[in-house]
């Protein structure tokens, strides 16, 4: 079905738009990356990858109908790196191949503050997409091929929807074995949000069905319910503080052939005076009993972000996870000549959940503005391993300009 799915949409929105190109607005969409990415691990040689991401599409809006198409385009220009599946395996992974392809094509219909339905290959980004996301931090994000509906059912209700029948993972065109280009399954995501006066609270359901057998045969398939509350509340003295907690469990689902259950805890804080702001948070990834995948595991979500940024954590260990954070942050408008500039400072200390040991301490900068158009940043991240994985340093420097 997804074989002849993407160019009967593109077909259906060039008709549509020659039909009644007189009452059609266009709309151009062009971005582009270019991304140095170094990173020192315990292998005999660094990885030093240079690379360039290009997407251009267009947006055609009619009354309440909205069509989308964009390509995309990675270059790898700098090679001495091991991209998941072709280069220098004595090297670090850094998981950004070489690519063409199509990366978005929806159709979507609207009624004005009621609802939403759109189909194609969008980005899901739920919640904190700490579940579903569109790990953009890759060069090649992750879209799903799925019909989504969203609607408003009273005034502090809302019902967010979707089936995904394919997720495009990071791994580009080129995706084979345990690093597809596309895993298959039914998979439904599910949230319903009310506006109460403490904050926006979330029950949501998510049905990973990981249907392809070289992808960990079958075992990141899960069912994953719980409740997110996220809100503000300004404390005086130009002092206000974003609060966010969450508990769900995790159990197995479809073809899985483990039998698990697990929980997942997340609460966290951040206290903000003008333009600086200190952050202090705890996040569980709980564990059952010991064995492979049987940990929470968050397979379509947008991992980067979460558990620092070295990646130790992509998949959670059989004995699960433990995170304490807390950093410091600044940003501000503008200053001087330049926009939304940033810097922050985080820490992290990881222990298992089971039988509980260290894994290991990390730390993250980060330092970003946006000079004449093009947003430029410098990110490092530093884990010192303990009783898991190995010592691990990376360097990102960035710069992107979008339309």
């Amino acid at each position: 079905m997804q074989r002849y799915f993407l160019p009967a949409l593109a077909v259906s929105v060039v008709m549509a738009g020659s039909a009644a190109a007189q009452t059609i607005e266009l709309a151009p969409l062009a971005e582009t990356r270019l991304r140095y990415e170094h990173v020192e691990q315990d292998l005999p040689r660094d990885s030093n990858a240079v690379t360039m991401r290009v997407r251009a599409g267009v947006v055609a809006k009619r009354s309440r109908l909205f069509a989308l198409i964009e390509g995309e385009g990675t270059l790898a220009i700098g090679t001495e790196y091991f991209d998941g599946l072709e280069g220098d395996t004595g090297r670090p992974i850094v998981a950004d191949p070489q690519n063409v392809e199509f990366n978005r094509a929806q159709i979507a219909y609207t009624i004005p503050d009621r609802a939403t339905l759109t189909v194609g290959r969008q980005y899901l980004i739920l919640a904190d997409q700490r579940f579903v996301g569109a790990a953009k931090f890759r060069q090649n994000a992750q879209t799903f091929d799925a019909v989504r509906a969203q609607a408003t059912l009273a005034p502090k209700l809302t019902l967010d929807v979707s089936y995904a029948w394919s997720v495009r993972t990071i791994n580009g065109i080129d995706g084979r074995g345990a690093r597809p280009q596309a895993v298959s399954g039914d998979n439904v995501f599910a949230l319903l949000g009310y506006a109460s006066p403490i904050g926006t609270l979330t029950g949501f359901a998510y049905l990973v069905d990981a249907d392809e057998a070289a992808y960990q045969g079958y075992r990141l398939s899960s069912q994953t319910y719980g409740v997110r509350l996220a809100g503000k509340r300004a404390l005086g003295g130009g002092y206000s503080v974003d609060y966010v907690a969450s508990y769900a469990r995790q159990s197995d689902y479809a073809h899985n052939p483990n039998d698990y259950a697990a929980d997942y805890w997340l609460g966290e804080a951040k206290l903000s005076r003008r333009a600086v702001s200190a952050t202090i948070g705890y996040e569980v990834l709980g564990a059952d009993d010991g064995r492979a995948l049987t940990s929470v595991q968050t397979p379509f979500g947008a991992v980067f972000g979460f558990q620092g940024w070295a990646d130790k954590f992509t998949t959670t260990p059989a004995d699960g996870v433990r995170d304490v954070y807390a950093g410091v942050g600044a940003r501000w408008p503008e200053l001087g000549r330049a926009r939304g500039v940033e810097l922050s400072a985080f820490v992290h200390h990881y222990d298992s959940d089971r039988r509980v040991r260290s894994y290991g301490d990390e730390l993250n900068l980060l330092a970003s503005a946006t000079l004449g158009g093009v947003t430029w940043s410098a990110r490092y991240a530093d884990y010192m391993a303990d009783r898991f994985g190995a010592d691990t340093r990376k360097v990102w420097l960035t710069a992107e300009w979008a339309l």
